[in-house]
């Protein structure tokens, strides 16, 4: 559980609004994405913050044909059970897309968290390590179209392993068009489980990491 007070030097952050006219074609961005796993500890503008969240599964659309406003990344019956936190050094925020902004989660820095146990540290300084989470109860109870194997555990983890996959390559692109590094892998589940303050029906997955480049 989190102790009181876990949130109190943080503070809701509202993103500026996202800005579309830099980065590159998608054909140049493809040709340049790559995972980087040295990232320096060079610190990312609000501004690039922003762009990046949006391009990762912000809203890019009010109105679909089943279930609520639009992503820039799919999911199962636009479910959109897949959460985004995002581990900066001053803490943890949860992403809301509906808002565009930041909602405290838990202050401290535990960006360390969001690598695998036996990963190296090369960029444990990285200013950003964004973390997947699945919200079993959004895929179940979406206000999409409710198929039967939404309630299969198995299909489920299908589909919430596609979904992340589907951000994840979002990040890639952007970071490829921006002059960014990004890094795709695992995390230490367990204690991001507790640090979180997750309910049983939500699902730690990967880590995301994101940066510049470190230079020779």
């Amino acid at each position: 559980m989190k102790s009181p007070g876990s949130t109190q030097k943080l503070k809701t952050i509202s993103l500026p609004k996202p800005t579309f006219d830099r980065g590159t074609t998608v054909m140049k961005a493809l040709r340049k994405r790559k995972t980087t796993r040295e990232i320096g500890d060079k610190k990312l503008s609000m501004q690039a913050l922003s762009n990046l969240l949006w391009a990762a599964c912000g809203v890019n659309r009010q109105k679909v044909q089943i279930g609520i406003c639009g992503r820039t990344a799919g999911s199962a019956s636009n479910s959109q059970e897949i959460d985004l936190y995002v581990a900066v050094k001053e803490g943890v925020y949860l992403y809301d897309a509906f808002k565009h902004g930041l909602i405290p989660v838990v202050a401290g820095d535990h960006r360390r968290l969001g690598l695998g146990r036996y990963q190296p540290d090369s960029s444990a300084g990285a200013p950003v390590r964004l973390i997947y989470v699945a919200d079993i109860n959004k895929l179940v109870n979406t206000t999409g179209y409710q198929e039967p194997g939404l309630k299969d555990h198995e299909i489920q983890k299908s589909y919430y392993y596609v979904d992340t996959g589907l951000i994840a390559a979002n990040v890639y692109l952007f970071a490829a068009s921006h002059g960014l590094a990004a890094w795709f892998h695992n995390c230490n589940k367990a204690a991001l489980s507790e640090k979180l303050n997750l309910r049983a029906d939500q699902r730690v997955l990967f880590g995301q990491t994101v940066g510049y480049p470190k230079r020779p």
